[in-house]
């Protein structure tokens, strides 16, 4: 749905993360670069290696900027999914791998880094809980399959 909007729009979202005008229209200046050097128009803006480089690394850079504001979004969302999971026989895959890879992941469009977040999440804290050792096996499963076990 979201490819039936203009990117430089979409990037307004992230107003719900918290992202002020100033952010989101450093951000929606890089749609703007991409579509002058991208686009079939004649104009070459990187002429060197160390200039496209330059370039690389600010989109890398505003990526991971981007993706840091979704961190308390993505906490939230895991700490539902172990909520909602941490039962096996109430759960849509009686496996740990699957009910991860196929609610969690698929479900949310997670990414490594999304992942890497739930992998720090503090499921301690969600240890008193009814079906606290379900969702300490989820997220024993998660480390497992995407990331290291602590």
């Amino acid at each position: 749905m979201f490819s039936a909007e203009k990117e430089r729009s979409i990037l307004r979202f992230l107003k719900l993360l918290g992202c002020d005008n100033g952010t989101i229209g450093t951000y929606a200046k890089l749609v703007n670069d991409r579509n002058e050097t991208a686009h079939s128009n004649g104009h070459i803006f990187f002429s060197t290696q160390t200039a496209l480089d330059a370039k690389i690394t600010e989109i890398l850079r505003v990526v991971d900027e981007i993706q840091g504001h979704s961190q308390s979004v993505i906490e939230r969302c895991y700490r539902e999914f172990l909520l909602r999971s941490g039962d096996p026989e109430e759960r849509e895959y009686p496996a740990a791998t699957d009910q991860i890879r196929e609610v969690l992941i698929h479900g949310n469009y997670l990414s490594q880094r999304d992942i890497d977040f739930c992998l720090r999440f503090d499921v301690d804290g969600l240890a008193e809980g009814q079906n606290s050792e379900g969702m300490r096996t989820l997220h024993e499963a998660l480390a497992k399959s995407y990331g290291l076990l602590s």
